[in-house]
């Protein structure tokens, strides 16, 4: 059967981007510029092989924080756990294990180059939803109608055959979505520099408003969002908004709800919803960005992050719980990166069997990663360690 379409058009949810001739775009330019400076500055202060750790971390951050909007409290412990294989025996949380393990999944495609072209293709937000849902359990693959209290199926990648309504906004015909999916990518597909940025936040938005899925609509608006700013400023996956807009989950939510408001007068834009708004829930977007980049890059300074390692390790040292002289290796992890296996023997000044049992316990610890039994080792950084060695970054385990 055809789906029903109402032939809305599509200037319903114009406009899609802050216009050049609002008097709010000079400050949105600004804080651009500022987060794409910012962004640049952290990536380059932080050696290829600290980045690719941390980028691990941040996909459980992110993760983490992502669920939380949504509900899901899955802390990054227990995400590693399942990364690991080692599931709860509680089947809800087990359940939320495999979520959390889902989302990271998707995002270390996004971060590996999954995405050759636009994050706003169609296909593309369609294949972010399969992705994700095609690895949850079938307990979380039901969705209930808050009136009818009717459950569906979530169909992975497949755009919503029904009518929604969430809170006051009543979503366009199902029929109308993907016409209102190309009059995004179309929009958001081929900008500037300063433009992608805030197709970044503004795409956020009318994603939502367009809700072209049955469930598990902000889910991927923040991996688009993630994604389109992948490419904008070549993060390299080191920061995540997602923790930003949890932390301000209110705000967020009420943002995202002004951005449904009509246009208020002549003042406001010449779409049918307020630009003003829109620029709002831009600048929030953005400056949450920049706090967070500057969070990240205060955890990461050199000084300070080998002060916390170093005191952790002597206190694992002075417990028995790590061989003698596995600081040692760590602190010349976090001055030169990368260290080969056989330069760990004459570094401690031990034979070789020795040496090798500290490696091996650094390596059972999770605090060193190596790819194979004879690759160089590099530094980690494991969920179960981060309230010491990255404090704030979530909340310690219960």
């Amino acid at each position: 059967m055809p789906l029903r379409d109402d032939n809305e058009g599509i200037g319903l949810f114009e406009p899609l981007i802050v216009s050049s001739g609002s008097p709010l775009r000079d400050n949105l330019n600004d804080l651009a510029l500022t987060l794409a400076a910012r962004s640049e500055g952290f990536r380059r202060s932080l050696p290829d092989s600290i980045a690719t750790a941390l980028a691990d971390l941040v996909r459980s951050m992110n993760c983490y924080y992502s669920n939380l909007i949504e509900g899901h409290n899955t802390h990054p412990v227990d995400i590693e756990r399942a990364l690991a294989g080692d599931y709860s025996a509680n089947p809800g949380k087990r359940n939320l294990q495999l979520e959390a393990k889902a989302h990271i999944t998707v995002q270390k495609w996004i971060d590996d180059g999954g995405i050759p072209g636009s994050a706003t293709d169609p296909a593309v937000i369609c294949d972010i939803h399969k992705r994700f849902c095609e690895l949850l359990p079938a307990e979380l693959l039901t969705v209930e109608d808050p009136v009818t209290h009717e459950r569906f199926e979530i169909v992975p990648g497949a755009l919503r055959e029904r009518d929604v309504q969430v809170g006051r906004l009543v979503a366009i015909s199902p029929g109308a979505v993907p016409r209102f999916l190309d009059r995004m990518h179309q929009a958001y597909g081929r900008l500037g520099k300063i433009e992608s940025i805030l197709a970044a936040a503004c795409g956020h938005h009318r994603l939502l408003w367009v809700h072209p899925f049955i469930d598990g609509n902000g889910r991927v608006a923040r991996l688009m969002s993630y994604a389109m700013l992948l490419r904008s400023l070549d993060t390299r996956g080191l920061w995540s908004v997602a923790r930003g807009l949890a932390r301000k989950e209110t705000a967020y939510k009420a943002h995202l709800a002004a951005c449904d408001l009509p246009r208020r007068n002549d003042l406001d834009g010449r779409g049918t919803l307020s630009e003003e708004e829109l620029a709002k829930f831009t600048r929030f977007f953005l400056e949450t960005c920049i706090d967070q980049v500057d969070f990240m890059e205060g955890l990461m300074k050199p000084d300070r992050l080998r002060d916390r390692i170093m005191i952790w390790t002597e206190e694992q040292m002075r417990a028995e719980a790590l061989p003698a002289k596995s600081d040692i290796v760590l602190k010349a992890l976090l001055y030169q990166g990368s260290l080969e296996r056989g330069e760990v023997a004459p570094l401690l000044g031990l034979s070789d069997r020795a040496a090798r049992r500290v490696t091996s316990a650094l390596l059972d610890a999770g605090v060193i990663s190596s790819e194979t039994t004879r690759s160089p080792l590099f530094l980690a950084f494991p969920a179960r360690y981060a309230d010491r060695w990255m404090p704030g970054l979530f909340p310690p385990e219960d």
